[in-house]
C-alpha cells in the first residue's frame, strides 16, 4: 500500500492540516499509520514546483467535495446550504428589475478604473440619503471607486496599503486569508476577544488592541460573515471614533448591510407607510464619519449581496478622495476596471425608491428562511449560540452531535453523501501566512449554513441532515478513525 502523501486525498490533507495530529497524540496507531497521520507537506508530489499551493476557500472546498458525489450548480436534488450568494430570482413584493440592454459602441471601451461617473454619483447619493442627511460633509462621486467585485476591491485596497499591521478577527470571511497574505508590505495581526463567548469585540477592547499593537488598518465584515452579528449604534460610532483618533484605517466590508431582521419600522405589507419616510433597517459606518475626506474609513459594498446580482461583478469602495485616487491607480495594474455595459445596466438599481422597496421585500423573505432554520436545527441536535440579526448565515455549533460528525470536516464529508452542502468552520478561522501556530482550530466544531439559496434547499437539507445524525447516534467513532477510513 502507498505510504505518506501518496495515500492521502484532498479531504484527508485538509483534516490533518486543521487537526495537527502527531505520532504522540496518535500513539495507538501502527507505525505506518503514524507516518500517514503526520501533517502533510505543503506541496505533495507537485509537478509544477514554480507555483505555490493556493488553498481553496471554504465554499470552493465544500463544492469540490460535493462534486465528488455528483453535485453541479444545475443539480435539483441537492441542498446547497454552503453558497455565499443569495437567490437571484424575483422575490414576493419586490419591484421588478429590467435587465434588457442595448449596448452602445462607446460602452465596448474600457471603463475608467474608478468606474462610470453616473454610477459613482448614484452610489454617493445612496450613502448621503440613508446615512448623512444631517451631516455637513457629503460624499461626491470622487469618493466612490467602482470595482469588478468585492474581492477585487479588497485586493486593490491591500495593494495600496503601506508597510503596516492590518488587524483582523476570527472567525471572519474566508477570502480575507488570501487577501491579507498576498502583499508582503502588510503584516496581518489577529485581534483576539478577551471573552471568547462574545460574538463582537467591545469598542473599549478594540481601542486597547488597536492602540497597543499600533495597527495601521483593521479589516472586518459588518454585519459579520459567518456569525450574522452586527456592530451598530453607539458601538459602531465608537469604532469609527477610535479609528479617527488612532489614525487606523477601518476597512469595513458592508456587503450584507441590507440583510437585517430586527428593525423597528413597520413594513408596508404590514401597514407601514410606503414612501421615503419609512425605510427598512440598514447599517453603515458612513453614518458616523465626520469628514468624508479626512476620516480613515473605507467601505466595501456592491450589487453582489444587497442587490442580489452576484454575476454583475459590479461593486464599490467608498473612501476619502485621496484614497480613491490610489485605488484607481491600483486598478490599472490589477484588474483593469469593472464591466462597462453592466455599470450602465446597474443605474436603475440605484434609484432610491427601488432600493427602499426591494430591501423591504428582501428582509421579509430572508427572515422567513432564517426563522425556519432557527426552529428546525435544534430539533436535530444542532445548536445556534448566536441568533443572527443580519446576513443570511447561521454559525452552527456541532458540539452536541455524536462523534465523528461533531467535527466540521467529518460533518461535511457525511453531508455530501446525503446531497447536502455546508461550509466547515475551520475555513473561517483565518490564518494568513500561517502566522498563528495552531494545534487545533477553535472553529473545529462549527459549520456555516447559508439561507441564501431558495427555501427548497433548506427543507431538504434539514431532512437529510436529520437522517444522517440519527445514523451516527448509533454508530459513533472518533474523528481520527473516521478520517483514516472514510476521507
Amino acid at each position: 500500500m502507498p505510504r505518506g502523501a501518496d495515500r492521502r486525498n484532498t479531504a484527508h490533507n485538509i483534516f490533518l492540516q486543521f487537526h495537527r495530529h502527531t505520532a504522540k497524540s496518535m500513539k495507538d496507531l501502527e507505525d505506518e499509520d503514524q507516518e500517514f497521520e503526520s501533517p502533510p507537506p505543503a506541496e505533495p508530489n507537485s509537478p509544477f514546483e514554480m507555483f505555490h499551493h493556493v488553498m481553496k476557500t471554504g465554499v470552493i472546498y465544500a463544492s469540490s467535495r460535493a462534486a465528488k458525489h455528483g453535485f453541479s450548480m444545475l443539480s435539483e436534488d441537492w441542498a446547497n446550504m454552503g453558497q455565499g450568494a443569495p437567490e437571484t430570482g424575483p422575490l414576493p413584493g419586490a419591484p421588478t428589475r429590467d435587465f434588457h440592454m442595448n449596448i452602445q459602441d462607446a460602452e465596448l471601451e474600457y471603463a475608467p478604473t474608478t468606474g462610470d461617473t453616473e454610477l459613482r454619483v448614484k452610489v454617493a447619493e445612496y450613502y448621503n440619503h440613508l446615512y448623512r442627511q444631517d451631516k455637513k460633509s457629503k460624499y461626491t462621486y470622487e469618493n466612490v471607486c467602482i470595482v469588478p467585485g468585492g474581492r477585487a476591491g479588497l485586493t486593490r485596497v491591500m495593494a495600496a496599503l503601506g508597510n503596516i499591521q492590518v488587524g483582523y478577527f476570527t472567525p471572519d470571511y474566508t477570502a480575507y486569508q488570501q487577501a491579507l497574505g498576498l502583499f508582503m508590505r502588510i503584516s496581518p495581526s489577529p485581534v483576539l476577544h478577551r471573552n471568547v463567548h462574545e460574538a463582537l469585540l467591545p469598542s473599549e477592547d478594540f481601542a486597547f488592541e488597536a492602540g497597543g499593537r499600533g495597527l495601521g488598518a483593521m479589516l472586518l465584515s459588518n454585519p459579520a460573515n459567518p456569525t450574522g452579528q452586527s456592530l451598530e449604534g453607539d458601538e459602531l460610532d465608537a469604532y469609527v471614533k477610535i479609528a479617527r483618533d488612532l489614525n487606523c484605517c477601518l476597512l469595513m466590508d458592508e456587503f450584507y448591510s441590507h440583510y437585517y431582521y430586527d428593525g423597528e419600522n413597520v413594513s408596508p405589507e404590514d401597514g407601514g407607510a410606503d414612501d421615503d419616510s419609512n425605510w427598512p433597517k440598514t447599517v453603515s459606518s458612513a453614518k458616523y464619519i465626520d469628514d468624508v475626506n479626512e476620516d480613515p474609513v473605507v467601505i466595501v459594498n456592491g450589487l453582489t449581496k444587497n442587490w442580489r446580482c452576484p454575476g454583475f461583478r459590479v461593486c464599490w469602495l467608498v473612501a476619502p478622495k485621496p484614497i480613491v485616487e490610489m485605488l484607481g491607480s491600483a486598478g490599472s495594474f490589477l484588474d483593469g476596471g469593472a464591466n462597462a455595459p453592466l455599470q450602465k445596466l446597474a443605474l436603475p438599481l440605484m434609484d432610491l425608491d427601488f432600493i427602499r422597496r426591494d430591501t423591504w421585500a428582501l428582509q421579509r423573505h430572508f427572515k422567513m428562511k432564517r426563522d425556519f432554520l432557527l426552529t428546525e436545527l435544534p430539533k436535530i441536535g444542532i445548536t445556534v449560540n448566536w441568533e443572527p440579526t443580519a446576513t443570511f448565515y447561521i454559525w452552527a455549533d456541532l458540539s452536541a452531535l455524536p462523534a465523528p460528525i461533531n467535527d466540521c470536516l467529518c460533518f461535511l464529508e457525511e453531508c455530501v453523501k446525503h446531497n447536502v452542502i455546508c461550509v466547515p468552520g475551520v475555513f473561517f478561522d483565518i490564518n494568513p501566512r500561517e502566522i498563528r501556530h495552531l494545534k487545533q482550530s477553535k472553529c473545529i466544531n462549527f459549520v456555516r449554513f447559508s439561507y441564501g439559496p431558495p427555501m427548497r434547499n433548506l427543507t431538504k437539507g434539514v431532512e437529510e441532515m436529520g437522517k444522517m445524525i440519527s445514523y451516527w447516534r448509533k454508530n459513533q467513532m472518533t474523528s481520527s478513525d473516521y478520517a483514516r477510513t472514510s476521507m
